[in-house]
């Protein structure tokens, strides 16, 4: 027999009884992980205090790391180290309170035999229910069995600690679904069954771009749909790159972009403008920000694109500004005019939006095709954005009784959406942490009104939608800044209250960071749009879920 080399199989130490193994997923920037290392350290020793409180032990994974400042796993080479370490079939927990990369650790957990339950504390500070809900989701779509829990308070909330006790015996906990419905299963008006059966016709013979500038934004695998499942919508992809954005962007002429600038501010947009470019809002950075509006319209019409979705949070950020008021401005039907050059004077993307999917969320942006479509066609505002999903407390101000979700991104949401439009709108810069050459947000407070919700995600290979109603509330603007204080106060926001479906039931059952919204004209056209939307995305092979109820509390089926 040869005298082969034999490699060596790493044979992780098997873990002993009633430990428990936690890993921390993090940023790919080392900033953010720095600076959001002391919150994450404080929801790990709670979670460690109420895992003991059950009569177990959690043991952390990986060590903090005194050079780095911070104990998150930074990246997917270093989880690969974390997990060829791990015994395969110990239960895990991923503890989040912080935004992280799913790709750093779902190659671990996809072969992980052992049970796992991600954990996230209730806060919007950084944020842990964000990330957590976007790792929810990859796991999801890749097939991966998991339990998750989340707490405002480890130690004393009595519901977490006995779901906890739950995980830790018997290796899975469940949630109440009761609010979901199957669209089979629902009365769907029989106009807006039509209408959206039509749509989907027409959109599988007329076929659609989706340009996606570069795929897999912080790590989103979640928000990648693959190609066979896309394509027979009737949906193609155009694989655009980020540097022919950067390029295209460095041909727009000074002038070009000073006429946008221009434009915003004669609208009435305000800018918390400074001098100091590595932490303030400058000129320099909107009229940046301007030139890659343009680039992004020439080239969506050069490609002949119906929606586009730009990365940003990678390559991106370490050449342009961030790209939000881009985005939210491309979300607008009210926004500057774009010319195909500075010779050919037609106007691109004339009269409405050129839809963009915030992140290059491709789900988001086929969610956005359909809305806008149906939309349309139904004479209802087709301005729409996703925005995060990204916290949520009880009205504190008395104005109403309700559980108010903080629904809020980076700057994409269309200025349609905010009180007062473009003179309610105000530019603040990017936190640097996230974005070193700055750049503006599109910020404002969403308008009361109805509207509906929908994520558009992806479980056994196949693309499912789950789709409500909401009403958007005003609140003071004493428990707005609170609000703002709790999560990011540079980024647009909006007052949700989602009908029949509570905190809990949307956790359990949310399979995404990202949730799509758009508003109607009234309450009755915001449930026929509704159904309009649901009946499309089911003729197009998409598997439907009717979650909660109407504004009166009435069930769908």
């Amino acid at each position: 027999m040869p005298a082969y080399k034999m490699p060596r199989v790493n044979k992780p130490k098997k873990l002993k009884s009633k430990q428990v193994l936690l890993v921390a997923n993090g940023d790919l920037r080392l900033s953010a992980n720095q600076k959001c290392w002391a919150a994450q350290k404080a929801m790990e020793d709670q979670l460690a205090d109420a895992v003991k409180a059950c009569g177990y032990k959690l043991v952390r994974a990986h060590a903090y790391k005194p050079a780095e400042k911070h104990g998150f796993i930074g990246s997917q080479a270093e989880g690969m180290k974390v997990f060829a370490n791990i015994d395969p079939d110990a239960p895990l927990i991923v503890a989040e309170a912080v935004w992280q990369y799913s790709h750093h650790v779902l190659h671990g957990l996809i072969s992980h035999r052992g049970p796992i339950c991600t954990v996230a504390n209730w806060s919007g500070q950084w944020p842990g229910l964000v990330g957590m809900l976007n790792l929810n989701g990859s796991m999801t779509k890749a097939g991966v069995k998991y339990s998750t829990l989340w707490s405002e308070d480890f130690v004393n909330d009595n519901t977490f600690n006995k779901k906890l006790k739950t995980w830790l015996t018997k290796g899975k906990v469940s949630h109440a679904t009761s609010h979901v419905t199957p669209l089979a299963k629902a009365k769907v008006p029989a106009a807006e069954a039509k209408l959206g059966e039509a749509l989907a016709a027409q959109l599988k013979q007329d076929k659609a771009i989706l340009g996606v500038f570069d795929e897999g934004c912080m790590g989103m695998f979640n928000a990648i749909i693959p190609d066979h499942l896309l394509n027979p919508t009737g949906v193609y992809k155009e694989r655009l790159s980020q540097s022919a954005l950067y390029a295209a962007a460095q041909q727009v002429s000074n002038a070009e972009a000073k006429a946008v600038y221009k434009w915003i501010l004669s609208k009435g947009m305000k800018f918390d403008l400074g001098k100091n470019e590595k932490t303030e809002l400058t000129q320099n950075q909107i009229l940046l920000q301007c030139k890659t509006y343009i680039a992004a319209l020439r080239i969506a019409d050069e490609f002949g694109c119906d929606v586009i979705g730009i990365q940003y949070q990678q390559g991106l950020k370490d050449c342009l500004p961030a790209s939000d008021l881009v985005e939210g401005m491309l979300n607008s039907s009210s926004r500057p005019p774009v010319t195909a050059s500075p010779k050919d004077k037609r106007v691109l993307y004339r009269g409405g939006p050129l839809p963009h999917f915030n992140e290059v969320d491709e789900c988001a942006g086929l969610d956005g095709l359909i809305t806008n479509r149906v939309h349309k066609a139904m004479g209802q505002p087709v301005e729409n954005t996703l925005h995060d999903l990204r916290w949520g407390d009880w009205d504190q101000s008395g104005t109403t009784d309700e559980y108010v979700w903080v629904f809020e991104i980076s700057g994409s949401a269309p200025v349609e959406h905010f009180i007062g439009g473009w003179k309610g709108a105000v530019g603040e810069r990017q936190p640097a942490m996230y974005f070193r050459l700055g750049g503006s947000t599109l910020k404002g407070i969403s308008k009361p009104g109805e509207v509906i919700w929908s994520r558009i995600y992806i479980e056994n290979d196949s693309l499912n939608m789950d789709i409500g109603r909401a009403g958007v509330v005003k609140l003071p603007q004493e428990e707005t800044q609170r609000r703002w204080d709790s999560t990011t106060p540079q980024w647009p926001i909006m007052h949700a209250v989602t009908y029949g479906v509570s905190r809990d039931q949307m956790m359990a059952k949310h399979k995404a960071n990202h949730i799509q919204c758009v508003y109607a004209k009234s309450e009755a056209d915001a449930d026929k749009a509704m159904f309009a939307k649901a009946a499309m995305a089911a003729a197009l092979g998409i598997k439907v879920n009717l979650c909660g109820t109407n504004k009166a509390g009435k069930a769908w089926a």
